[in-house]
Order: C-alpha cells, then structure tokens, then sequence
C-alpha cells in the first residue's frame, strides 16, 4: 500500500489519503469528471431549459464555480481530483512532458508518473466497493493505481477482461457497441455502464470521466452542445433516482482560439524563439499533446520553454516572451511552480500562459491542423480555462457552506465536499 494510504478497520472509520480524511460513504458517492464543461455550457444550456436535473441540483444542493490544477489540461485535473490533490504531491503536470534526466519525451499514458496514492486506492485498500469508467484509455491506469476493483474506459469497452479491468462483457451491460473515440457518445457510454453497474454492482464510490469532444467541436450555445447537455441530464436524473449524491465537476473550461475568419489563432512560440535566439537554443513542449490531437492539433493555453543553449541570458530570453502581446504570464521554472502547485522536476525553464483567445504551440511543423477539417479551434490550458462548474446534489452542512464561502475552491475538492461536507 502507498504510504500516504492510512488504511481503515472499520467501515464508518476515515479514510486518509494525501494528508486529507474522508468518511466512509453512507450512500453511493457517484462524481463525474466533465470534461471540458465550461461554465459557460451549464448557463448556455439553463438559459434554453436543457438540464432540469442539474438546475434542481444548483437550486437544492451546492453549486459554484472553483478552480482547475494549472496547466488546465485533463491528465493533470484528473488526476489531482483523484488524489484530491494539486500536481506538486501527485507529479502529474501534464499529458505530456520533457524527462530533465534522460532528455526524453514521456507521453502519459499509465501510472508510471504518479507519486501519490488515490482516493480510490484507499478505499479500496480499506474493503470498499471502488467502480472508475474513463472515456479514453490514457486515464485508466492512472487512476485505478493501487486499486482493487473495476476500472474500465469506454473507448475500450470491447476488450475488457476480468484480470485487467475486474469486469467483462461491458458492450452487453450498457446494450451498444464500444463507441467512436471521436463522438458524444464516448461520454454518454461512460454515464450509461455507470447506471448499470450502479444498479448492479452497488458501488460506494463511483468515478465517471467524460470526454471533451462536444466542447473542442461546438460552442455553448450550438445546438449539438445544447443536445448533449440535455442527454448528459437525463442520465444525471437517473443516478440520482438510484439514491446516489452526485458531485459534477471539470477538468478544465473551454475557449475559441480562432480569428474572426475562422483560421487557428497561434502563436508558433518554438518558430519564433528558433529566430529570435537561434535554432535549437530552446524546445517548447506542449503538454497538451495526447493521442487524440484531432480534437485540439496539440495546441492550447500554456507551454514550457526548456533552454538548452548553456550560452543563452535567462533572463533576456524571458523578458523576449514576456514581450509578446500575445503571452499573459511567463514565469521562471521556481515562481511558477509555486504559484501553481507544480512538482519542479517536470516543470521547464519557462512557464508560458497565453491571453484568452490565443493557442500556443511550438514549431508550425508540429502541428497538423488538417486534423481540424476547417473548423474553429477550441481549446483550453491557460487561466482562461481555469473556471470549472462545482456542483453537488445535495445540500451541505454549515462547516463546509462557510468553508466555500471563505475559500476558493478547487476542482480536487470534490470528494472531500462529496464525502465529508454534506447536511445529515
């Protein structure tokens, strides 16, 4: 067992995972990871009548909104959400990443990066009924580190083994084939096997991670998105209807990144710092870079700038990317690891935030934008996409409502709020 694990005896004993203590459920604790689901979407869709449910759970339980793990990108808030905990502890700043030892680049794509026990692991370990369902693959071995139980992602649906995922047979379960990595339904899927096992299984602590594809693709106010919100709702009820509380919360938010023409709106950092000081002087990493560049080009709010020029004038070169109008914040690898909680060995030399609106990237070379078939970019990574919807079904007690009050939330402390926070 991990060692920041404190493993329980008894079931109404605390769990202690990462310095926090969270009580043993007394009901299914059901919390949905929405991918992407901006602010924006839970007002776009309030205003057109599309999510009864979730307005019934703003007005009778919790709702605010709180903030993402930086840099606002999905490996890093999942993560953190799981651990209840920001990227210093659990050591995943990124989906992708330089490794500063080997100089090599390291796509996260298991648990191999992580330095933290999960929420999951501890309960789990402890005797409860632990289900995650993922979306993408890429998450799955992370967050089912250490856990004992069923773990399983919709993009893989058709594959699942007893020995691997604790469970077999899932397309039969939900009803429908494994979905297409690049559609709505990736999401739903994940909503729909959490249902069923809910039904079935019983869990006590049940975790279901969306897919962001509706958001990269269409606006909050699209009818598409509109559409999917209201299915997103429907299935939101019936975990509800089961008994469960159900914690809704974000990886991160969601923002156009395209000119008035429609055309990606990019600064080309690598390509301009390769003039600017000489090519090969500096690397630029994307850690937005997953598998799935189809739904961004790997492009997005923040970048690190690694200097691999011994000869170059820190400073200068920082002061140079300040100077852009298109940057927001440039940070040195210490300030910026300790304004956003970052774990120092995976950080680069430079920290690089870009305005609302604009995606950076490294080298145009890098980038396939044929993968966008001419649409608009959305994409997030920056400040701008930090805002998350925080929101619980049912109403919290009087510790934790002035906690909220007096405090700025975070998106990892769902699970506490879920598990620990709630009016008895």
């Amino acid at each position: 067992m991990h060692d920041s694990l404190a493993k329980a005896t008894r079931p109404d004993d605390a769990v202690l995972v990462n310095g926090r203590s969270y009580a043993w459920p007394t009901r299914p604790a059901v919390v949905i990871c929405f991918d992407g689901c901006d602010p924006a979407y839970i007002a776009a869709a309030k205003a057109k009548g599309c999510i009864p449910t979730i307005e019934r759970m703003m007005s009778q339980g919790f709702f605010t909104e709180a903030l993402s793990a930086m840099p606002s990108f999905t490996n890093p808030n999942n993560v953190s959400i799981v651990c209840g905990a920001p990227p210093a502890v659990h050591g995943v700043s990124g989906n992708f990443y330089l490794d500063r030892q080997t100089g090599e680049t390291v796509m996260m794509t298991d648990a191999e990066p992580m330095r933290a026990g999960t929420i999951f692991a501890g309960f789990s370990q402890a005797g409860a009924n632990v289900i995650a369902i993922t979306a993408k693959d890429k998450l799955r071995k992370a967050l089912a580190s250490g856990m004992t139980g069923i773990a399983f992602s919709a993009e893989k649906a058709d594959v699942c083994t007893q020995e691997e995922h604790g469970i077999d047979k899932v397309t039969e379960l939900v009803g429908r084939p494994a979905p297409h990595s690049y559609s709505a339904d990736l999401s739903l899927f994940v909503l729909d096997a959490g249902i069923k096992l809910l039904e079935t299984r019983k869990p006590d602590i049940l975790y279901l991670s969306l897919s962001d594809y509706v958001q990269h693709k269409h606006a909050p106010d699209a009818p598409d998105a509109l559409d999917f919100m209201a299915e997103v709702d429907r299935r939101v009820e019936r975990l509800l209807h089961l008994g469960a509380v159900v914690g809704i919360v974000a990886d991160h938010g969601m923002n156009d990144m395209s000119r008035a023409d429609g055309s990606p709106n990019v600064l080309y950092l690598g390509d301009w710092l390769d003039q600017a000081f000489g090519a090969g002087a500096t690397r630029v990493i994307c850690p937005i870079t997953d598998p799935f560049v189809r739904h961004h080009g790997a492009l997005g709010g923040f970048v690190r700038v690694h200097i691999l020029d011994d000869g170059i004038d820190h400073a200068k070169l920082l002061a140079a990317i300040r100077a852009l109008p298109e940057v927001e914040i440039a940070l040195p690898r210490a300030e910026a690891c300790a304004r956003f909680e970052l774990p120092e060995d995976r950080e680069g030399d430079i920290a690089v935030i870009a305005h609302k609106g604009v995606a950076l990237g490294a080298r145009a070379a890098d980038h396939d934008l044929k993968q966008l078939a001419g649409e608009r970019l959305r994409s997030h990574g920056g400040l701008a996409e930090q805002k998350v919807p925080f929101l619980i079904s049912h109403a919290l007690n009087e510790d934790y409502a002035r906690g909220a009050n007096e405090m700025q939330l975070r998106n990892f402390d769902i699970f506490d709020f879920v598990l620990n926070g709630l009016r008895t």
